[in-house]
């Protein structure tokens, strides 16, 4: 099956204007964009075909042209990743069996998440939609707690059933638990890593519909699959050993860069 992996990146964001374009310093003390950092961790993911960034900002395919990324231009009218990837798609005359969004804030997503969440959708006919979820340790929950009580939205948690179809994702951290949990310890909440992998037919009916009450309420964009009575389906990945976090404010870049010092990333 052929597989197209689109990096969704924009330049106006509320939270935090030009991130893509914001500097992360390496194990090795080298400064690199975030698009760039999210480029170079797409091309390590085995078995897909093409990777491009998505944008409508000069200033995001200027730099990505300038490391060597593939670049194609989508509106701004995009409301969100999945409708950029839609649009990237169909100006790429279509024809990929998986389209894989892999959000331009997620430069420490492992490549064996996605290459998991591939092999999970096509395992799976009745899921138009796939992405993946972390086990939190006691130290991923801590932190996701200390953003929401110092008002920060953070990273998202999932919740799902049996059959790993989700029930719900949230900004909020949930389930709740009362228990406190030591750093190494395993917990029962789960972190919604930010990536996707659609069936094209999903995939083109999404920006069709209209937005719905939970995805405006808690801004998560694959709450419209759910609202639309469209199965997303939860793939467990192992971090094995490795750390991940998202970057969703400037907050972050100190804690991203430290993650790197201590995997020893360039």
């Amino acid at each position: 099956m052929s597989v197209l992996l689109v990096i969704p990146a924009r330049y106006a964001s509320s939270r935090y204007p030009a991130k893509p374009l914001a500097m992360l310093k390496g194990a090795g003390g080298v400064s690199r964009s975030l698009i760039e950092r999210s480029w170079r961790a797409a091309c390590e993911v085995r078995g897909v075909d093409r990777v491009v960034v998505a944008t409508d900002d000069d200033r995001i395919k200027n730099a990505a042209a300038s490391f060597g990324a593939e670049v194609v231009m989508t509106s701004v009218d995009c409301a969100n990743g999945t409708e950029r990837c839609a649009e990237a798609h169909a100006a790429l005359g279509g024809g990929y069996d998986i389209v894989v969004n892999l959000q331009g804030d997620a430069p420490l997503t492992p490549h064996w998440f996605v290459e998991s969440l591939v092999e999970g959708l096509k395992g799976d006919s009745d899921a138009g939609i796939a992405t993946p979820v972390l086990r939190c340790d006691g130290s991923t929950l801590n932190s996701l707690l200390a953003d929401r009580k110092a008002g920060r939205v953070g990273g998202t948690t999932a919740v799902f059933a049996t059959n790993h179809s989700a029930l719900y994702f949230s900004k909020e951290v949930v389930p709740f638990t009362s228990k406190t949990y030591d750093d190494a310890e395993t917990t029962p909440v789960f972190h919604h890593v930010g990536v996707y992998a659609y069936r094209p037919a999903a995939l083109a009916s999404y920006p069709t519909w209209p937005v719905g009450p939970l995805e405006q309420l808690e801004g998560l964009e694959q709450l419209r699959f759910m609202e639309n009575n469209h199965m997303v389906l939860c793939v467990e990945v192992d971090a094995k050993g490795r750390q991940f976090w998202e970057m969703n404010n400037p907050e972050d870049v100190p804690k991203i860069e430290a993650m790197m010092g201590e995997m020893g990333l360039e």
